[in-house]
């Protein structure tokens, strides 16, 4: 091999090695089968607003209470967003009202997760990934990470 002939084969696989490396440090080469690095983590403040909820895990549950240490569902939902810098509406239903509207496809961990029964909007959780979400279930329980036990749900970003 003549070094004319050499040199371009060299470059040629050290062009596509820095590539290759270029792309992987930009957060741009994937794994087969690997999320994008936007849809596993989310947002910062979706982030932080998961790590508030789950901060509050076995604070009693109390009817229209938002804080700082007992919570109906919506009520957690607000605080955590709060401490993320974000305002939401008090209801469930409102919350949903604000929120951009995903799909299942689209989920990210902090994204909030709506239960709806006959047209309306009855309880909300914070998304911890794994089908599991932050909430405050009802009178006699404790903030919890649960799985989600129905269909019936609804998925809202908070913008």
């Amino acid at each position: 091999m003549t070094a004319q002939n050499h040199v371009p084969s060299v470059l040629s696989r050290t062009g596509a090695v820095s590539a290759l490396t270029l792309a992987a440090l930009a957060g741009t080469l994937l794994a087969p089968g690997a999320a994008p690095a936007a849809q596993a983590a989310g947002p910062a403040h979706a982030t932080k607003a998961l790590n508030v909820a789950a901060s509050k895990k076995g604070s009693p549950y109390k009817y229209g209470a938002a804080g700082p240490s007992r919570f109906d569902c919506s009520g957690l939902t607000l605080y955590a967003y709060k401490k993320a810098g974000k305002n939401l509406p008090r209801t469930a239903q409102q919350q949903y009202n604000r929120t951009r509207h995903i799909s299942a496809s689209t989920l990210q961990k902090g994204d909030l997760v709506f239960f709806h029964s006959g047209g309306r909007v009855y309880h909300v959780g914070v998304y911890a990934g794994s089908n599991r979400i932050w909430h405050a279930p009802k009178a006699g329980s404790v903030v919890k990470l649960e799985r989600i036990w129905t269909k019936k749900v609804l998925y809202g970003r908070v913008r």
